[in-house]
């Protein structure tokens, strides 16, 4: 979960109360104060008739020590789980990534153009990858903490309740990059069906408002992503490659309908929960 608990940031507890903590205190105060009228009697000596254990302090075990540190590990952010990327935000405990977007069901035809693109690009940049999953971006990946996952979409629905499915077609071979550029994307923008889109977000913006929450980017440009790689790679894929894979479209067999989408569902994923918004 991808769009992550939280640590509360403080250190271990400090073991000196648990070290001074008695069962009852006033035993112990009345143990060390001295009566009115006489002195406090001499360390190390006894009074009659006082139970020596009352006086005697054990050592704490490390095992009970440590059931009380408020210090929470963080979850090891190991690139090698998701092919070297960056995280944008840090991992948190409690903190879910949360994203909404319309999926795009594809073919077994587009798999072979993806095929053909990924081919020709690897000549050019060979860290690109294909995606495994396809959709359009209707805004940022954002921070929910799980309490809030289950009135979020409640919201995303009573805002999605008026739109209409609706087609669209994804043509246009375009380079991306994340805001940080620690990855870089060849996708898919759309070249009909753009004005729809901007209604959209323009509802789940006030989704995230609502939410106190990131809206999406100012001139959104929509696109399917086909595929990528760590780092920004936009100096080898544009110009030359670039022109190549709108080539390799253009000319592709019945590529006008085969990238002809419908966006009939808005879909939420907030960390390994998924939720489907179906369009009128």
């Amino acid at each position: 979960m991808l769009p992550a608990g939280s640590a509360c940031g403080q250190g271990p507890m400090s073991a000196a109360p648990l070290v001074g903590y008695s069962s009852s205190g006033s035993e112990e105060d009345e143990a060390e104060a001295p009566a009115a009228g006489r002195s406090k009697p001499v360390s190390g000596v006894r009074r009659c008739g006082q139970n020596p254990l009352l006086t005697q302090r054990f050592p704490v075990p490390d095992s009970v020590l440590s059931m009380f540190s408020t210090t929470e590990e963080r979850p090891e952010d190991d690139r090698t789980k998701h092919g070297g990327r960056i995280r944008t935000f840090p991992h948190e405990r409690g903190n879910w990534a949360t994203h909404i977007y319309i999926p795009y069901e594809v073919k077994e035809e587009f798999l072979d153009l993806l095929d053909m693109l990924l081919h020709r690009a690897q000549a050019f940049e060979p860290r690109l990858v294909g995606m495994e999953e396809f959709h359009l971006s209707l805004s940022q990946s954002v921070v929910l903490r799980h309490h809030w996952i289950v009135p979020f979409v409640q919201v995303l629905k009573e805002h999605m309740a008026s739109f209409q499915r609706f087609f669209f077609t994804a043509n246009q071979v375009k380079i991306y990059t994340n805001q940080e550029k620690t990855r870089t994307f060849i996708g898919l923008e759309v070249s009909s069906g753009h004005g729809q889109f901007l209604d959209l977000v323009s509802a789940v913006d006030r989704v995230m408002e609502e939410f106190d929450l990131t809206t999406f980017y100012q001139d959104p440009s929509f696109h399917v992503s086909l595929a990528w790689c760590v780092g920004d790679a936009r100096l080898q894929l544009e110009g030359q490659c670039l022109r190549e894979l709108q080539e390799i479209v253009d000319k592709f067999e019945d590529s006008e309908m085969l990238l002809r989408g419908l966006a009939e569902q808005v879909r939420c994923k907030s960390g390994n929960k998924f939720f489907s918004v179906p369009l009128k």
